[in-house]
Parts: structure tokens; sequence; C-alpha cells
């Protein structure tokens, strides 16, 4: 099965040794993304409404890269700092899908990467 390597400017650069996403097998699977602003490096945090429209802005560019849109996802994975901000993310987050919403699981961990409150993952079919 080939895989092939996907990477937008228009999303943030990997902060480590992973792709943004890998296009393999008819799926495209995407990295985390969190709320940093491709075009200045900055971390946004100011508020929970914010932090998640930056993450579905991220989520889409690399989408868009490879052609797709939110209605190609299948799966998601919702990470957050304190399940306290479920109910704020999870309105953000159903905005950018129209019915047939995908899978989904939420969880609340400890620490997130550049100490942000939310990280997203998807699955979608290419």
């Amino acid at each position: 099965m080939e895989k092939k390597i996907i990477n937008t400017n228009n999303a943030p650069a990997p902060i480590g040794p992973y792709s943004q996403a890998v296009r393999a097998g008819g799926m495209l699977f995407v990295s985390g993304q969190v709320a940093i602003d491709p075009a200045t490096g900055d971390v946004i945090t100011t508020d929970t409404v914010s932090e998640t429209h930056q993450v579905m802005r991220n989520l889409k560019a690399v989408l868009t890269e490879a052609g797709l849109d939110f209605s190609a996802v299948v799966k998601t994975t919702i990470f957050l700092s304190d399940m306290s901000l479920f109910a704020t993310v999870n309105e953000v987050y159903g905005s950018y899908f129209t019915g047939n919403y995908p899978t989904r699981e939420t969880v609340a961990v400890k620490t997130l990467p550049k100490n942000v409150n939310v990280e997203i993952s998807v699955i979608a079919v290419a």
C-alpha cells in the first residue's frame, strides 16, 4: 500500500517527528491539530471558542490540501484539558459539519502540547 505525506503551509508545521497528514489505502489520517496560527506561529488561547475555531481552521487547511473537506471525515478524536470545556468545544466543532456526523470520542487529559486546551485529530475517506 502506497502512502503519501500531506503538508501545507496553511496549517502549523509539525512540532515533532510526524506529518500533518498521511493518505494511505483510500484514507486520510490527520494528526492532532492545536490552536496555532500558521501565519504567526502564535498559540491562540484567548478563549475556548477562538481556540476551537483555530483548531478547526487548521484541520480544514490540511483537508483542503488533500482535496477534501469536512464531509469526508469519518472519525474524530477530541482531547480537552478539562471536560468542563466540552459544551463550548462541541458547539464550535458541530458548526463545521452538516448532518451525517463522523464518529467521535472526547477525552480529558492532564496536559496538551503548548499547554492548549483543545486538540483534535481526524480520519477521512480520501
